[in-house]
């Protein structure tokens, strides 16, 4: 296998959607007991392999018509800095180029720093809009 970096768009399978997760710190915050059908419903996904391994994915979720949006983007750390972040949104990109219809909202979370690599994917902060969430624990949102 050569020392290149291949773009697939496929879904992660369940064990490479763990081993990325845990590799960037995310175990606290996901609940791999639904993850294998969470991953199902994706509208896209698309991963990164190195040699014989996957070290990149991201993935778009939504109702595939007027909301999509980019999650699960995550690179082991130690091919972080190489443009495998840049693989993936070029390939979400094609994907929503191809997809998604005129006047369609795209949303994401970016972790704090990171805004100014998705904005040159024309991922931006609009004036007069704030991003908001909540998480559920024990059945109340929160």
């Amino acid at each position: 296998m050569s020392n290149e970096y291949i773009t697939l768009n496929r879904i992660p399978t369940l064990a490479e959607y763990k081993a990325l997760c845990v590799s960037v710190g995310w175990e606290e915050y996901m609940n791999f007991d639904v993850a294998d059908d969470s991953l199902k419903q994706s509208l896209f996904g698309v991963v990164i392999q190195y040699e014989d391994e996957i070290v990149g994915m991201g993935r778009v979720v939504g109702d595939g018509k007027i909301y999509f949006y980019i999650q699960d983007i995550a690179v082991k750390p130690e091919h972080q800095g190489k443009g495998i972040g840049n693989k993936i949104m070029a390939a979400i990109q094609q994907f929503l180029k191809e997809n998604a219809p005129d006047k369609s909202f795209v949303g994401l979370f970016a972790a704090s720093g990171k805004e100014s690599f998705y904005n040159k994917f024309g991922i931006n902060k609009h004036d007069g809009m704030t991003g908001m969430f909540g998480v559920v624990h024990s059945g109340e949102l929160m």
